[in-house]
């Protein structure tokens, strides 16, 4: 079903792309150069769709980069957290480990032959024979 899912949205947008791609073939001069606006000293010579589709990855990648450091403090919250969690998971096994080697075995009272759990074999809590 997630297969089906992401080529219904995927397949659509190739296709967008794809069209977007033959409309905009002409080609655009991008210059970084403020000052020398006759003969920049660097400048690329390129379609104006793949400009687009650059620009548009780059905002993705800056937002993504945003992001990711705008929620660090989360995620160092959520290290520190898992930290505390396994220090209290140790310590819990450790005080079960000495609470199992400090008491003693218990005691089970033998169990008289001919009766079982609930009075005499054979019958259940009501009398009944089995």
């Amino acid at each position: 079903m997630r297969k089906f899912l992401t080529a219904l949205i995927v397949i659509p947008v190739f296709l967008l792309l794809v069209a977007f791609a033959v409309a905009n073939r002409h080609f655009v001069t991008v210059s970084l150069d403020p000052f020398i606006s006759d003969d920049p000293s660097f400048a690329v010579t390129l379609p104006l769709f793949l400009l687009l589709i650059l620009v548009a990855a780059l905002g993705v990648l800056a937002g993504g980069l945003a992001v990711w450091f705008g929620q660090r403090q989360w995620r160092r919250a959520a290290r520190r957290n898992d930290a505390d969690a396994r220090a209290a998971r140790s310590e819990l096994a450790n005080l079960r480990a000495q609470m199992a080697a400090a008491k003693p075995e218990s005691q089970r009272l033998p169990v008289p032959s001919g009766t079982g759990l609930y009075g005499p074999v054979g019958r259940d809590k009501q009398r009944a024979t089995l």
